[in-house]
């Protein structure tokens, strides 16, 4: 359960965000009163029996080049690399604290991003970093959009047992050292449906923005298509969109749009 002495007497005040069922904690701390550097407070805040509950934990902060920084946590406890959806929570949670109007820059743990935000504040479009190596494993491909991730594509999606396949991919003599997120990803015709094992959370999400992004760059460099394009894909918690520009050698331009949602606030005891 949660060492409430371990907290006390900050008694922080906590967000509940989700992005296409991608969840997270998030916590204002401009103040710098709370005290991250207890991986054990992390973990149990994200634990869904004894905490708030959440695939990652982030910390808006000040930053004195950009309108802020993002510090993201998996759930493990841990400091995580580029989260996409959770990039785009953190965004629609600057615009609810009155930190940013409709466009944005701020800083993450891989490099500055470009956001833009909706009026109402629930869609938002986040700039990835550019992609240029990727790589091949056997029949998938390898690539990192912020965080590293493997794309195989198949057939059958939807009974497939992703736990058990991502987590033997994730922690084979390969990747097993830094971990990868492993993705799973069907053709649907007009859309892509993508289901996700994400390292850290070490079980399958609703969605992960990172890992769309990387199947809609991946599929493009299979497919051999280049130009400007625009992939919709389907994920356990809803529906997503990545466009890019792609000129045969380099993605740029690379943008993951989708909803981004208060659920809830509150405080820790």
């Amino acid at each position: 359960m949660l060492n409430i002495q371990s907290i006390d007497p900050l008694k922080p005040h906590f967000y509940k965000y989700q992005g296409a069922g991608n969840d997270f904690v998030l916590i204002d701390n401009r103040s710098q009163t709370f005290e991250y550097k207890d991986n054990n407070i992390v973990h149990q805040l994200c634990d869904r029996r004894f905490g708030v509950g959440g695939d990652g934990l982030m910390l808006l902060q000040n930053h004195a080049e950009y309108d802020f920084e993002m510090l993201y946590f998996n759930a493990d406890g841990n400091l995580g690399s580029m989260c996409g959806n959770g990039g785009r929570c953190i965004v629609a949670f600057a615009k609810h604290l009155g930190i940013i109007d409709n466009e944005t820059n701020f800083l993450a743990v891989d490099g500055p991003h470009y956001a833009k935000i909706t009026a109402e504040g629930n869609w938002v479009d986040l700039q990835m970093i550019n992609v240029r190596d990727i790589s091949i494993d056997g029949s998938a491909y390898v690539l990192n959009t912020g965080s590293p991730h493997y794309v195989e594509q198949v057939t059958g999606l939807k009974e497939m047992d992703v736990y058990e396949k991502g987590k033997a991919i994730r922690n084979n003599v390969t990747y097993k050292a830094n971990g990868i997120n492993v993705n799973f990803a069907e053709d649907k015709g007009d859309h892509l449906f993508v289901r996700t094992f994400e390292r850290g959370v070490e079980d399958e999400t609703f969605a992960c923005g990172t890992g769309v992004t990387a199947v809609a760059l991946a599929i493009a460099k299979h497919n051999g298509k280049t130009g400007k394009q625009v992939t919709e894909i389907e994920v356990l918690g809803g529906n997503l969109r990545v466009s890019f520009n792609y000129d045969g050698q380099e993605f740029t331009d690379v943008f993951l749009c989708g909803p981004a949602e208060l659920v809830f606030e509150g405080n820790i005891k």
